[in-house]
């Protein structure tokens, strides 16, 4: 007989049955604060088992989890927290004034005690609770389980993450029961789970792929490993420690993955992998070329939005006969590529992608506005803002979001690409292009790139590398050097708090 299924952060492990009558009493205690069915409650909190079993204790009476991104400024905080009018709101010790300084009125803080794992992985002294709120360690001892339940318990509201503006949460419409299982199926299918009994949660859980990825996973009764923060080396000794069979990431884990020495990279033994899935933004050719060299054909790739759900997929036989995609629609969804005069793009032909998701996907509406989730809707087809094209064998591939291209002369350049060409650069670590102001052109390309520890790297080397890969009209011309560019751990990056010295001025 096989052991029971665990949820592990470092050392703290509890057996799913533990997390669910954890949650089951979290739940009552819940309900005792206010929290009723259709409710929100939002989570201000690191990566670790409380995070699960938080979200986990809404679905017993119906009420909706609202994980907030706690890298975020207290006034993204603060608009989250009042847009989304969340009754409860658990928080992390080491984040209370963070949220005591934004929290909207009417709102009950519970305070969730740091653990010494969290502590050691950011390296701050582990804070005492304070006292002053409800402790969600005693709320859980002291409550009764929850044993009513509900036949369609909500999925957790996730806000988009704002790079060009206000975040929205994404309320989706329960799930019949009658398109579970065709819902379980295509997310196993998405996710690529069919072959494996566990799974590495190496981003942070309040994004929908990671948050997905967990809920799921506790469904299918995997093993779930939990990583309170990511590290290159510490993935790699977590799937041989813990014989990890299924892993999600994205292209910037990947990037720093690639960076280590090769000595480091081939101390560890990664075969127990059968699944390597990635998402989230679009992957270098060469990197994940790389990657698949490394780790073998299991690398597979999923591309949607967070109100679309996984739409299109990929494997590496795939992508390797058609470099650069990120697959074919999943199950019964749908792409279409509409050019500028709205109308369906030719084979080859950029132009922005509307996704229809696959019929058992939860239909969705924005928060509070109704209007822009009608807005990005045309015939039943969905747009999360990026631009791309299809292929001759329905393949599709992405150029970049919308809102980064950049138009110079007239003429459209994706950034996406010259970022490619420049990951590519020795001494390169990170970069982001994008465009700024030109009296001349409208546009022109300025590139900010966080340099490998030691590099002598210049300008002049930077816009020598481009002109040798790409048209001479895509060298920036503008290039900063920067100590660090502002990503969250996800990889997510924020151009817009680079782009705004150049068009605020």
């Amino acid at each position: 007989m096989s052991a029971p299924a665990v949820v592990r952060c470092g050392d703290v492990v509890r057996s799913h049955t533990e997390i669910r009558d954890r949650a089951a009493r979290l739940a009552s205690a819940l309900a005792d604060l206010g929290v009723t069915h259709g409710d929100r409650y939002a989570l201000v909190m690191r990566n670790e088992i409380s995070f699960v079993e938080v979200t986990l204790a809404g679905a017993a009476i119906g009420a909706v989890p609202v994980p907030a991104n706690w890298h975020g400024n207290n006034d993204d905080l603060g608009y989250l927290l009042a847009d989304s009018r969340s009754k409860v709101v658990v928080v992390h010790t080491d984040l209370l004034s963070t949220v005591e300084a934004v929290l909207p009125a009417g709102t009950t803080i519970v305070e969730a005690p740091v653990s010494q794992i969290l502590a050691d992985a950011y390296g701050f002294e582990r804070p005492r609770p304070t006292g002053r709120y409800p402790n969600l360690e005693e709320l859980i001892r002291d409550a009764e389980p929850h044993c009513a339940g509900i036949a369609d318990p909500p999925m957790s509201v996730i806000y988009t993450s704002g790079t060009t503006g206000r975040p929205k949460g994404i309320l989706r419409h329960p799930t019949p029961p009658e398109d579970t299982p065709k819902l379980l199926e295509a997310v196993v299918a998405a996710f690529g789970f069919h072959d494996a009994r566990s799974t590495l949660v190496a981003a942070p859980m309040y994004h929908t792929a990671p948050n997905t990825q967990f809920q799921f996973a506790v469904a299918l009764g995997l093993d779930v490993e939990i990583m309170p923060r990511f590290d290159s080396e510490d993935l790699l000794r977590l799937i041989e420690e813990r014989r990890i069979e299924h892993v999600q990431a994205v292209p910037t884990m990947f990037v720093r993955l690639l960076k280590l020495p090769a000595r480091v990279r081939e101390r560890y033994d990664i075969s127990s992998v059968v699944t390597l899935v990635h998402a989230a933004a679009p992957c270098p050719p060469e990197v994940k070329r790389a990657i698949i060299d490394w780790f073998g054909p299991i690398v597979h790739e999923y591309y949607g939005g967070s109100e679309s759900g996984a739409a299109v997929m990929c494997t590496s036989e795939e992508w390797l006969a058609h470099p650069g995609t990120v697959g074919r629609p999943l199950a019964d969804a749908a792409v279409r590529i509409l050019s500028a005069d709205g109308q369906d793009a030719v084979v080859g032909e950029n132009g922005d992608i509307y996704l229809r998701p696959f019929s058992a996907w939860p239909d969705f509406t924005y928060l509070g506005n109704d209007e822009k989730r009608r807005a990005m809707e045309k015939d039943g087809f969905v747009t999360v803002g990026d631009i791309g094209y299809v292929d001759a064998d329905g393949f599709l591939y992405l150029s970049d979001r919308r809102n980064d291209m950049v138009i110079s002369g007239g003429v459209n350049i994706y950034p996406v690409e010259i970022e490619s060409v420049l990951l590519g650069l020795d001494g390169v670590a990170d970069v982001a292009v994008f465009g700024i102001p030109d009296p001349e052109f409208g546009e022109s390309l300025a590139a900010h790139i966080q340099p490998e520890h030691g590099s002598t790297l210049d300008a002049d080397a930077v816009r020598a590398h481009v002109t040798q890969h790409l048209a001479r009209y895509k060298v920036p011309k503008v290039v900063v050097f920067e100590d660090t560019l502002p990503r969250e751990d996800t990889g997510k990056l924020f151009k817009r708090k680079l782009k705004a010295p150049y068009w605020d001025c």
